[in-house]
C-alpha cells in the first residue's frame, strides 16, 4: 500500500481547510502523506468525482463547505462509499447559529475576501522574488526601493520584510568582477539605499555561512583583503549613484528597514 491519501475539499481555496489537515497530520509520526486539494467546488458532480477518487486511492476526505446541501452530499456519499470523511466547519457554524441565534450568511469563501492591503502586500512579495539579487535588472525602474549592497548585508531577507509592508524592493548585488546594471544609473537616485557594512563584521558573517556549509574558512569569499577590495568597490558605486547608504553593521534587518521606512516618510512630506 501507497502513502496514506487525503483529499481537501473546499467551495473556496480549501487554504483553511489543508491547515487544519496539516496540524492534525502533525501528530503522526509515520508520514510521509499524500494531500491532494480540491477548491471551488459548486456542484455536485464535482463532490462525487471527488469521492471516487478518494475510493480509488483509499483515501479519507476533510472538508470546508458552507453551503448545507453541498455538505449533506458529501457525507452521504461518503458513507455510501465507506469513506471516512470529516466535516471541518460545519459542526461550528451550526454551534454558533444554535448559541448566537443567527443565520449564517452561507457564502463561499468570505475569509478570502480581503481587502487591498492584502493584495498589494502579495503582489510586493512576488515582487522581492522576481528581482531578487540582480535577477532581472529590469525590476529596478519599477521598484518603489533599489537595495544595493555587498554578499551577505542582508539584501534578501531586507527585501521580504519591506515587501510585507507593501514596498515593491528589488536588489542588486555588487561584485568587482560584474559590471552593475546600467539601469542602477538611470534610476531616481533617491529609490536606491546602499547596504554598507565594516569588513570585520561582513568577514564573521562570511566564515560563519562557510561553515554552516560544512566549508572551510580559508575561501576568498570569506577572506579580508577580498572583503576590504568589495567594500571599496561598492563605496564607488554608490558614490557614482549617489545615493544614501545605511550602515548594517550592527542592525537587524527590522532596525535597517525602519530607518529606510522613516527616510521615505520624510521624502514624502517634502
Amino acid at each position: 500500500m501507497g502513502k496514506p491519501f487525503i483529499y481537501v475539499l473546499s467551495d473556496s481555496v480549501g487554504e483553511t481547510a489543508e491547515l487544519v489537515v496539516k496540524a492534525a497530520l502533525s501528530q503522526f509520526d509515520d508520514g510521509p502523506f499524500d494531500l491532494q486539494r480540491i477548491p471551488y467546488v459548486e456542484d455536485k458532480g464535482t463532490i462525487n468525482e471527488a469521492v471516487q477518487q478518494a475510493k480509488a486511492q483509499g483515501a479519507m476526505i476533510g472538508f470546508t463547505l458552507v453551503i448545507p446541501e453541498f455538505r449533506k452530499h458529501l457525507l452521504e456519499e461518503a458513507k455510501k462509499h465507506n469513506i471516512e470523511c470529516v466535516d471541518i466547519m460545519g459542526p461550528m457554524m451550526e454551534a454558533m447559529e444554535r448559541h448566537f441565534d443567527i443565520e449564517p450568511r452561507l457564502e463561499p469563501g468570505l475569509v478570502h475576501k480581503l481587502d487591498e492591503d492584502y493584495f498589494k502586500r502579495v503582489e510586493a512579495i512576488e515582487f522581492a522574488v522576481r528581482y531578487d539579487d540582480g535577477r532581472d535588472p529590469r525590476g529596478i525602474s519599477k521598484a518603489d526601493i533599489v537595495l544595493i549592497g555587498v554578499s551577505r548585508t542582508s539584501k534578501t531577507p531586507l527585501s521580504q520584510y519591506l515587501a510585507h509592508k507593501r514596498l515593491k524592493v528589488a536588489n542588486v548585488p555588487i561584485v568587482p568582477e560584474v559590471q552593475p546594471p546600467s539601469e542602477l544609473f538611470r534610476v531616481d537616485k533617491s529609490k536606491c539605499i546602499g547596504l554598507k557594512i565594516s569588513a570585520e563584521k561582513l568577514n564573521d558573517i562570511r566564515k560563519e555561512r562557510l561553515r554552516s556549509l560544512g566549508l572551510g574558512s580559508q575561501a576568498s569569499y570569506a577572506n579580508i583583503d577580498r572583503i576590504e577590495q568589495e567594500i571599496q568597490h561598492f563605496n564607488r558605486v554608490v558614490d557614482r549613484i549617489g545615493c544614501d547608504v545605511i550602515d548594517v553593521s550592527n542592525k537587524a534587518v527590522e532596525e535597517t528597514a525602519n530607518v529606510i521606512m522613516n527616510k521615505l516618510r520624510e521624502k514624502s512630506q517634502e
